[in-house]
């Protein structure tokens, strides 16, 4: 017998009631949890399949689509990847990340929609104007961003992850490519996101209340924004792709991943969740931690975006506003004469190896019968 693999959803429903009566949650934090323990269970309701000829029946529960579901990524994640695919051009293609010091956690936990949204602003501003210098490239680049906000043991973390062209459009309409194994230098974008971000923190309008209010005193803030102008930032660039048909398979699994996954769980028994983590700092080696399952689903919590929160961007000449035209003229400049094609919802199931349901398994008629529920009683 195989064994069933566990899953966030199991930990929920175990322990999520407990948890609940011990933790104040937010509202959207709340949905989560329950999104999460309903998906794909009758509670969520379900499609119904009846084969006119031999009375067959499937039934398939609905998903919660919650994008903080790692049982709802796949489709949205392959849709996503397929339409990016537009964008794709023939050049070399760099991924760079901006991680802001422990120092400043507080204040983007509790400002989360202000300090999330300036993260954004200062990595693209400081990637445009270096970018845009002679000295590096005198060009403007494509830029696709995505938040994450945790580290492989589910600690509190925000970070930018930036997939970015190597190489970009001029002012008067030519590519210019940058070189393939330098972008830009890392302590000079460290130094610039560093000064950008704490001088938009200066001007935000920020709040803080528990063990952090002591921040609403403006001398006590000002104390804390002059200590991180006095770190050593870290922005760190990962090796050039090896080819541009690899650069939106790579980022969809950062744009449509969760918090923890679940195949990274290992056990959970006597209150206690196992999951397995990587370690960056020890040659990316894999580790196993034992947390209560409190402290799990906390943990898992802190990861929960605002509502309408977009953690994906794009900058550049991939800017909503201008992108076709822009878009138009790299493709002319590059020569690139082929357009891609976006596929079909059937043909991306196909691809994820599900086959369109339009024959009886048992004896094969195609007369079948569709029917949808919104709720299916237990």
């Amino acid at each position: 017998m195989v064994k069933k693999m566990v899953e966030i959803q199991d930990i929920l429903h175990e322990y999520g009631d407990a948890f609940l009566a011990s933790h104040k949650v937010s509202n959207e934090q709340k949905k989560v949890m329950t999104a999460l323990s309903e998906c794909r269970t009758a509670s969520m309701g379900a499609h119904k399949i009846i084969c006119d000829e031999c009375g067959h029946t499937e039934i398939s529960y609905n998903s919660c689509r919650n994008r903080h579901c790692p049982k709802c990524q796949t489709f949205s994640k392959e849709k996503w990847i397929d339409k990016q695919k537009l964008c794709l051009l023939p050049v070399g293609y760099f991924h760079i990340v901006f991680t802001i010091p422990d120092t400043l956690n507080p204040v983007a936990f509790q400002n989360q929609c202000t300090v999330y949204n300036l993260m954004f602003k200062a990595a693209w501003e400081t990637l445009r104007d270096l970018s845009s210098d002679r000295k590096y490239l005198g060009a403007e680049i494509g830029v696709t961003s995505v938040l994450h906000t945790w580290g492989q043991q589910l600690v509190y973390h925000p970070h930018i992850h930036c997939i970015v062209s190597g190489g970009g459009i001029t002012k008067d309409g030519k590519w210019k490519h940058s070189r393939k194994k330098f972008f830009l230098p890392m302590r000079v974008m460290a130094k610039l996101f560093r000064g950008k971000l704490l001088a938009y923190l200066r001007e935000a309008k920020l709040e803080f209340f528990n063990d952090s209010a002591y921040l609403n005193d403006p001398v006590s803030f000002d104390r804390l924004i002059r200590s991180c102008y006095e770190k050593e930032w870290i922005v760190y660039s990962k090796p050039p792709f090896r080819s541009a048909e690899t650069v939106v398979e790579y980022l969809g699994r950062y744009t449509h991943r969760v918090a923890i996954s679940n195949n990274r769980i290992i056990a959970v028994q006597e209150g206690m969740v196992t999951f397995s983590w990587k370690d960056y700092k020890d040659g990316n080696s894999r580790k196993v931690m034992t947390l209560t399952a409190d402290e799990f689903i906390r943990r898992f919590l802190l990861h929960v975006l605002p509502k309408g929160f977009n953690k994906i961007r794009h900058f550049g000449y991939l800017g909503s506003r201008y992108r076709a035209v822009k878009l138009g003229l790299c493709r002319k400049s590059l020569k690139v004469k082929t357009v891609y094609h976006l596929k079909t919802t059937e043909e991306i199931l196909q691809g994820m190896g599900i086959p369109p349901y339009c024959s009886c398994p048992v004896c094969g008629s195609e007369k079948l019968q569709h029917s949808y529920t919104t709720r299916m009683n237990n």
